[in-house]
């Protein structure tokens, strides 16, 4: 059966242009019909916006913001926001499943590639060029494959640098591709499913990137084989290529901190041709904001989420918007023995590695509130016994106070004392009864 999306009571099929039309029917979809630059006018427009679709920029389609909020996150997954967490870290990989097909609606219009026939945009002033901001790049090497976002700077009509970090699923299997003296092939595309989007931002074992949008979704992923034997799914835009041993200088870069990240040599990645549909629409991610905080940051919940409840019962993780929705996590528990917080923050810790700061709380505390979780701190913490230190450790080097990476992380009890509930627990007014307002 496949899914469909309800968004405002509107439903639609989840295709990258299905969930364009749902936001557009239930009227949440801005249009901007008037040209509009590519080169930071774009962006500027998008901040603070819902979302949006450009139809002239460069004579070019370009859409930002789809999954901005959580809101919107919320409903491309079909899950209440408050449950987003818990229904996540349940998600059986076993229940995925994917299909070959012939053909997709990228290959409408196949060429060589020409990065400048698309409205790739300049997001800040001082960015290292042009960036594809929402692309996925497929990798195949050795059997094993893997689907992961990568920011990808524009060095030319037919060269992108690409950011990848190294550890993981993208640079290992580049790593052994030249080590046996190869080429890694490589397929990109941008404007999918939303959940083959989530799914590629998400940590899952190798190779498991489609099985998992499978399986939030319930239907199969179709995928289509390129000519250089890697599988993609279904795109507004996709490319053909590989990564040899070059590297150039990739950035600046305003990363999810709002920060500028400072240039790299990186991998490059060769484009051996281009395909699109008639009409393809761009889609872009704006550095740092919703949606680049929504894909990045919140697939960590539900990690965080099975590790702590391991050793507590969880009733939910938030990765908070003041930390970046990256650094900073909050873990709601119902607690039953005084070590329990402890061993939540040594497992957020464990489960997400860039994280920094962590808050455990009680049943009673709203997560999504930052003057609660204040509240918890000032009225139930005692900072000799319930904060813990973990200096010079592997952080974020997204962190600008860390030095090449290492920081000083610290976990926060904001619990009740087990037995004096009584001086913790928040007196309301409440109407005598029999009486309304």
């Amino acid at each position: 059966m496949e899914r469909s999306l309800s968004v405002g009571g509107v439903s639609s099929s989840m295709s990258f242009r299905g969930f364009l039309h749902a936001l557009q029917e239930a009227g949440h979809l801005e249009e901007v019909d008037r040209p509009v630059s590519p080169s930071l006018e774009a962006a500027a427009l998008s901040v603070g916006a819902g979302p949006l679709l450009f139809n002239n920029v460069d004579g070019k389609k370009c859409c930002m913001n789809l999954l901005g909020t959580r809101d919107l996150l919320a409903r491309a997954l079909g899950i209440p926001r408050e449950d987003m967490a818990k229904a996540l870290a349940e998600i059986d990989l076993a229940g995925g499943w994917i299909r070959e097909v012939d053909s997709s609606p990228f290959m409408e219009a196949v060429g060589e590639p020409d990065l400048t026939a698309l409205p790739i945009l300049t997001h800040f002033r001082g960015d290292g060029g042009p960036y594809i901001t929402s692309g996925i790049v497929v990798s195949a090497f050795g059997g094993k494959t893997n689907a992961s976002v990568h920011r990808m700077m524009v060095l030319g009509k037919d060269r992108v640098a690409a950011r990848l970090v190294p550890g993981r699923h993208t640079s290992m299997l580049l790593q052994e591709a030249l080590a046996a003296g190869e080429r890694l092939p490589v397929g990109i595309v941008i404007g999918v499913d939303p959940l083959v989007l989530i799914a590629a931002s998400t940590r899952v074992p190798l190779g498991m990137e489609f099985q998992y949008a499978s399986a939030l979704s319930g239907s199969p992923v179709e995928l289509v084989a390129l000519d250089n034997g890697v599988f993609v799914p279904s795109a507004e835009i996709a490319f053909e290529g590989y990564i040899d041993g070059e590297r150039a200088s990739e950035g600046p870069f305003v990363d999810i901190t709002g920060t500028r990240d400072f240039p790299r040599m990186e991998p490059v990645i060769h484009l051996s041709k281009m395909m699109t549909r008639e009409v393809p629409i761009y889609h872009a991610l704006l550095p740092s904001g919703g949606e680049h905080k929504m894909l990045m940051g919140v697939p960590y919940e539900p990690l965080i989420f099975r590790a702590a409840s391991e050793v507590a019962e969880v009733k939910n993780v938030l990765l908070t918007e003041g930390g970046c929705s990256y650094l900073h996590a909050a873990v709601q528990i119902k607690k039953r023995s005084e070590a329990e917080p402890g061993k939540v923050i040594d497992a957020a810790f464990e489960a997400h590695k860039s994280l920094k700061h962590v808050i455990v709380v009680d049943e009673d505390v709203d997560i999504y509130s930052p003057e609660e979780l204040e509240y918890a701190v000032a009225t139930r913490v005692k900072g000799d016994e319930d904060m813990v230190l973990y200096p010079n450790v592997r952080g974020s080097t997204l962190d600008p106070r860390s030095v090449d990476g290492i920081t000083t992380k610290v976990g926060i009890d904001a619990t009740m004392t087990l037995g004096e509930e009584e001086k913790f627990l928040r007196v309301r007014p409440v109407l005598p009864e029999g009486r309304t307002f």
